[in-house]
């Protein structure tokens, strides 16, 4: 006989619903395999309950998928967020005071991640970017940590971002839970894309400036840094611009002399820069990030341009000197800086693209602070 108060009916439903409450239980408790950016399959359970990462700046990603939860499943990140993008540590702190008593984790690709603390903090997994390989390894990372039951899986924004963002966020989807808000970024991120390659891939005679991107200029006293055939340099290509060190850095990263520069006077010059008072204080790199100074970082950006290998190039004489937020190169944002890079190189074309409307509505679908313009910058006089 049913308890009173309860039909036969609502008896069935309520067994039924203890039935599948214990199979999802079931479910959560058991291994699952995943596969990572190095191509690894990595068991584990899922979803998980804590996560510690390896670097901070991978919040960038995981916000978008948790939204407000954003940190309740983190047991430690990397200092690299605070350090170096201050600005974005203060506004995920302001928004989630626990962010800022999070346990700090050293650094694998630098030798300072502690294995000790690490098991301490009992994770899971430890998620790390893909440069940290090399050093995971020589530390033989994966097993002694394997041993404590916690996972290794490896991500990357940085070395081939239009390859590996795709995946790493449906890892990422896999790893909390949030398959389906993945899936939703990564749709509104290639259809932002879309917006810049398809008129691109519509004008086979399209005239591409030759584009030099200075990287993180005003850190330190050399000149120049520039990328590769990837990241940001892949960014110029796709927007319809010519890198020039796609022709001359065999890597995503390198460095391209200043006689260089002078010979081939780039059309276009795009320098990175960021908020580093914490890492080269004083330094005369052009601050940018959420809610910069634009007015100090357009001076900082027009003293740039009279270095030497710059002064008295085509680029400054026709004021297409501009700036971007360097961590771009290292979140899933990038198609933000592509819009911006399109409409720097083809005004006209892309006259009807905002990126600033673009990050707003990034903000407004997916994260959990809000949107604080401050991402780029032109000279004066700049279209």
């Amino acid at each position: 006989m049913a308890p009173r108060g309860l039909s036969r009916r609502g008896l069935l439903g309520t067994m039924a619903f203890g039935a599948s409450l214990a199979l999802v239980g079931a479910a959560r408790s058991q291994s699952f395999t995943v596969t990572d950016i190095l191509g690894r399959q990595v068991a584990l359970r899922l979803p998980v309950r804590r996560a510690l990462l390896g670097e901070g700046r991978q919040i960038h990603a995981i916000a978008a998928l948790e939204g407000r939860a954003a940190f309740t499943r983190i047991a430690g990140w990397g200092e690299d967020l605070e350090k170096a993008d201050p600005d974005s540590y203060r506004a995920y702190v302001e928004g989630f005071p626990d962010a800022g008593r999070l346990p700090k984790v050293g650094s694998v690709a630098a030798g300072s991640f502690d294995i000790e603390q690490a098991v301490a903090l009992q994770p899971d997994v430890l998620i790390l970017n893909q440069e940290a390989e090399s050093a995971s390894r020589d530390a033989r990372l994966v097993e002694k940590l394997g041993r404590a039951g916690i996972a290794v899986v490896y991500i990357d924004f940085r070395h081939a971002p239009f390859r590996n963002t795709d995946p790493s966020l449906r890892l990422l989807g896999q790893l909390f839970g949030r398959e389906e808000q993945a899936e939703s970024l990564i749709a509104f991120r290639n259809g932002q894309i879309a917006r810049v390659t398809r008129p691109i891939a519509a004008i086979p005679d399209l005239q591409r400036p030759l584009v030099m991107v200075d990287r993180i200029p005003g850190y330190s006293d050399g000149c120049c840094m520039s990328f590769g055939r990837e990241n940001f340099g892949l960014m110029v290509e796709m927007a319809g611009g010519r890198n020039l060190g796609s022709e001359l850095l065999p890597g995503t990263f390198g460095t391209i002399n200043p006689e260089t520069i002078i010979a081939r006077d780039p059309d276009v010059v795009i320098v990175t820069g960021g908020n580093w008072n914490l890492l080269a204080p004083g330094g005369n790199w052009v601050g940018l990030g959420p809610g910069a100074d634009l007015a100090m970082a357009r001076g900082k950006l027009e003293a740039l341009a009279r270095r030497p290998a710059f002064a008295q190039g085509k680029a400054v004489a026709e004021q297409r000197i501009h700036a971007i937020w360097h961590q771009f190169y290292n979140s899933p944002y990038q198609f933000a800086a592509l819009q911006r890079i399109a409409r720097w190189l083809h005004p006209e074309l892309f006259r009807d693209l905002d990126p600033d409307e673009t990050m707003r509505e990034l903000h407004e679908r997916f994260l959990p602070i809000p949107y604080r313009p401050g991402y780029w910058v032109e000279s004066s006089g700049s279209q």
